[in-house]
């Protein structure tokens, strides 16, 4: 009898049917092979109206395209921002995270928001950009223009558990002003400059990049509403409690219809991550990083201040030893402090 005959039509669709299925199966062991190759990390940043989420998810990006030779894919992931972060590195939901410096430094040291606390497997990468504090306020609750005239407003402290929150009373705390001194409400930037527009909000605080997002919505919207200044005064009052921050001018028409100067300050964002995460990743992401600038600086204005001569300026808390063999590779000095505790412990047990 031949192939042909006990082939029928209906017994060739089956065959057929039976291959597909195979091959479908065959298939997806393939890919969960590959995926049981492939790292997966995620990058935790902060509100979706700030610079933190935008960056992280834009060098998430960077990250997973240039880097799929080496099975790594990175996503970023929005958070209530750098103190939840911490919480989330500590419970790996988050492989690296971008923080406040201010923060950072608490967490690292077991100080203030981190009491007793401290998270000392946290390690610095490198610094992204500067930190610009934006306080917004509406024009009919304005004296002097600077924040003397966030008292006995209805002001945005940011959402509750972030370092915006943090650095925010701090802050307040520097001009002699506390949540007693105020009405706070605990919003995310957009929600802050909506709140503002419905008349239900006085100000808030907005810490992002330059240009960030929800201060060029309310401008360019037209809320009647300004940005306050910082004076030297204050900068130093503020720096008297936590060593953070320093001078930063907003030029004119940075926002749409920002005729003046503004006279604020800012503090380093740091992208963070931990000792546990192996070093030749991290090298990879901190090379990968810098060795794409021309694409990191197309992700946000704020971006183009990422650069191998930035890197250190402000960071305070050590490098992963990834982010080390980086900088020593092309050169970089690294101060002391910086040098990861690994490599002390390693020469101290080899003298």
């Amino acid at each position: 009898m031949s192939v042909t005959k006990i082939l029928t039509p209906k017994r060739t669709k089956i065959l057929l049917v039976i291959i597909a299925a195979i091959a479908l199966i065959f298939m997806a062991i393939i890919g969960k092979m590959k995926n049981a190759d492939k790292q997966f990390l995620s990058v935790a940043t902060a509100s979706t109206g700030g610079t933190f989420y935008p960056i992280g998810v834009g060098l998430a990006n960077i990250w997973s395209n240039h880097l799929q030779k080496e099975n790594i894919q990175v996503t970023g992931q929005s958070s209530a921002g750098s103190i939840e972060n911490i919480d989330l590195l500590q419970k790996n939901e988050a492989q690296l995270a971008i923080f406040q410096s201010l923060i950072a430094v608490e967490a690292y040291q077991g100080v203030r928001n981190f009491e007793n606390r401290p998270y000392q497997d946290l390690r610095s990468i490198s610094v992204l950009w500067p930190n610009v504090e934006h306080f917004v306020m509406m024009e009919d609750k304005l004296k002097d223009g600077t924040l003397n005239d966030i008292a006995n407003t209805r002001f945005s402290v940011g959402p509750q558990a972030s370092g915006t929150e943090q650095s925010t009373l701090i802050i307040l705390q520097g001009v002699k002003l506390s949540k007693k001194d105020i009405r706070p409400e605990y919003l995310g930037y957009s929600d802050t400059v909506s709140a503002m527009r419905d008349g239900r909000l006085d100000g808030g605080a907005v810490p992002a990049g330059v240009p960030a997002s929800a201060v060029t919505d309310m401008y360019a919207s037209g809320v009647p509403a300004r940005l306050l200044n910082v004076t030297e005064q204050q900068l130093k009052q503020i720096n008297a409690i936590a060593n953070s921050w320093f001078p930063f001018v907003i030029e004119p028409e940075t926002y749409p219809h920002q005729s003046e100067v503004v006279h604020t300050i800012a503090q380093p964002n740091i992208l963070m991550t931990t000792r546990e995460i192996d070093d030749k990743t991290i090298y990879e992401l901190t090379k990968s990083m810098f060795e794409n600038l021309k694409e990191v600086h197309q992700i946000h204005s704020a971006a183009k201040y990422i650069s191998p001569e930035n890197a250190l300026k402000g960071v305070a808390v050590p490098l992963h030893i990834g982010a080390y063999k980086y900088y020593r590779e092309i050169g970089l000095p690294i101060p002391d402090e910086l040098v990861p505790p690994e490599i002390h412990s390693a020469t101290v047990q080899s003298e």
